[in-house]
Formats: structure tokens, sequence, C-alpha cells
């Protein structure tokens, strides 16, 4: 059962926003699509020692309380094992706490919506003419990545999924379609890939990501269940820091 009352009838909102999925961790409010202040950390065994403190010194700048907040979103995976589980357990005690709603965010969903936004740059001198698709990449063992494969309406060709990369991957999507790739373990698929086809760019999901995807799911009351979120890990024991364990 959600906590939360109808809020389609706000078309502004103060949102709290918290990301400790990948390696860079960040808590953020934001107001009206705008940024009011941000906290981030690069430490990411420190997700957990950091996003508590951040929190608290974010409404101080702000000069807000947490009673004030609309809704808290969460970046809500796949990613780091340790970190989803901090942010989402951070954002539900929250919503808890205040009786506001939560949104979960996909990470790859966000780095696909990166992708579409920045397309007419990226592929400024696509001279193919082909269909583009979009196919974000996060680092998981050895040359195992997470992927899907979205078009451009952020609708998904292949489902989240875990993938072992070899040089045949997306053989078949290539053939017809300009692919642009992207996450920290494009570089994985970037060594054993070698098609025409294939576009490899560092442009990543950034703050204003989030918020517009934040936002459009606030507008439309689509806020996950409180109670029985959990976090999107596609293989259970995934974690980022796999290689210093």
């Amino acid at each position: 059962m959600l906590l939360c009352a109808n809020f389609n009838e706000l078309e502004l909102a103060l949102l709290l926003h918290i990301d400790t999925a990948l390696e860079q961790a960040s808590v953020f409010l934001s107001y009206d699509g705008e940024i009011i202040t941000l906290k981030q950390s690069t430490e990411q065994k420190n997700h957990a020692s950091f996003i508590q403190v951040a929190i608290k010194e974010l409404l101080a700048e702000a000069k807000e309380t947490l009673q004030n907040i609309n809704a808290i979103s969460v970046v809500n995976g796949p990613g780091s094992y340790t970190g989803l589980r901090v942010g989402l357990a951070t954002a539900k005690g929250i919503c808890y706490a205040i009786n506001k709603p939560l949104i979960t965010l996909n990470t790859l969903e966000l780095m696909a919506l990166s992708l579409i936004n920045n397309s007419n740059k990226i592929v400024a001198n696509n001279e193919n003419n082909l269909p583009i698709l979009f196919c974000p990449l996060i680092d998981a063992r050895r040359m195992e990545v997470f992927t899907a494969l979205y078009n451009v309406n952020l609708q998904a060709l292949i489902p989240p999924t875990a993938m072992v990369l070899n040089e045949q991957s997306f053989e078949a999507e290539l053939k017809n379609n300009t692919i642009i790739f992207n996450g920290n373990g494009y570089l994985k698929l970037k060594q054993v890939l070698n098609n025409i086809n294939a576009i490899f760019t560092s442009v990543n999901y950034n703050y204003s990501t989030i918020i517009t995807a934040a936002e459009n799911k606030y507008t439309q009351s689509n806020f996950a269940d409180i109670a029985y979120s959990e976090p999107f890990y596609i293989k259970e024991f995934y974690s980022t820091d796999h290689h210093k364990k």
C-alpha cells in the first residue's frame, strides 16, 4: 500500500534525489526542474556513511525540512549491490518518516535517455542514415555487463539483462541500425567489437536527466510501492567493488 496522497494537482515539486547506484554517489534537491543544492562523493566504499550526513547538509543549506519535500527519487539499479541497498533503504526510510511518495528510476533507462537527448550531437555526421538505437553498458565482472537496448522512444528492444560480451555481441542489431553505446562498461565492448555501425561515447546521465525522469513520474503519480520495492540487481551479488574483494 502506498503511503501517499494523489499529487496530480501539483505542478511544481520539491524533490530529494538519491543516486548511489554506481561509482559516484550524489544527493540533491530540485525544484521546478532546477537543482537547489548538491552533495556528492567519489568514494564508493563510503556511500553508506556519506548519504545521511549529505542529506542533513543539503536541507540546512537550502533552509528546508524533510516535511516540505514532495517526493523522494532514487536510482534503483542495476548497479552496485551495496550502493543500491544503501540508496533504496535511505529513500524508503525517509518516505515512511514523512509520509511522502517514492520514485524509483532505472539506471539503464537514465543512461539511454542521456543518449537520446544528445543523439544529434553524437551522430552529427551520421552518413549511413540508419535508424539509431541506444545501448547503455554497466560494468560487471570480467567481460560481463548489465545492458539493454532502446529505441528513440525509450522502448526496450532488449530488456535489461546480464550479458557476456564478445565479437558477436549485438551483431544482428548492428546490421540494420546504428547503435550508440555508453556507460562504464563500453570500453569492454569497444575492445572486441569492430563494426562501422557502432558508436561509443562517454556521454552519461547527469542530474538533469534524473530530475526530468523523476518529475515525469511525479506528475503522473507513478510512484513505487514503498513496502515492496526492492533494488533492481539483475544479478543478486553484483558489486562494482568485486575486483577488490
